[in-house]
């Protein structure tokens, strides 16, 4: 099984009402042992941070066309911790209601995130964000970038 890296981010930008802009770089070694980058943006997204760091990480899986060992490394703790603290297991138990019977926000988004990281083997890392990471630092320019441009990418599963 392939191994594969992704860094991602969600970064909010330009005036307060939107837009924003969220990016994703996916590293892999091929079988003769050569490095490889692609990056992945998307611009112009009017939505909360929090739905752009979700976005990243569906982006970046949903880029992989086989069956791969991933590391998806995220500066949201609301991404890796509902992964990593067994959010998912408990909303889908509640029929995606959160402990006050609410409904769970971003459900469409993580329902195709578990669609996405279906056929991988996907460990989710917090990477504090601007610590110097460098490609927590690429991703961030990535993301702002494409908040930045004139390229309108418009995502249909938003």
């Amino acid at each position: 099984m392939a191994k594969v890296k992704i860094y991602t981010d969600g970064s909010a930008r330009g005036n307060p009402d939107g837009p924003g802009g969220y990016g994703c770089v996916l590293q892999f070694v091929d079988s003769e042992g050569t490095l490889h980058e692609r990056e992945y943006s998307q611009g112009y997204v009017r939505t909360t941070n929090n739905r752009m760091e979700l976005m990243a990480a569906i982006t970046g899986l949903e880029a992989l066309l086989r069956p791969c060992e991933v590391e998806l490394y995220s500066d949201s703790q609301y991404l890796v911790k509902a992964f990593n603290e067994h959010w998912i297991e408990s909303w889908q138990k509640k029929d995606w209601k959160n402990s006050k019977k609410e409904p769970v926000k971003n459900v469409d988004l993580w329902k195709r995130l578990l669609a996405a990281k279906e056929p991988h083997n996907v460990r989710f890392i917090w990477v504090k964000g601007h610590d110097g990471h460098e490609l927590n630092e690429r991703c961030d320019a990535l993301a702002t970038s494409a908040a930045d441009g004139t390229d309108l990418i418009v995502d249909p599963g938003v």
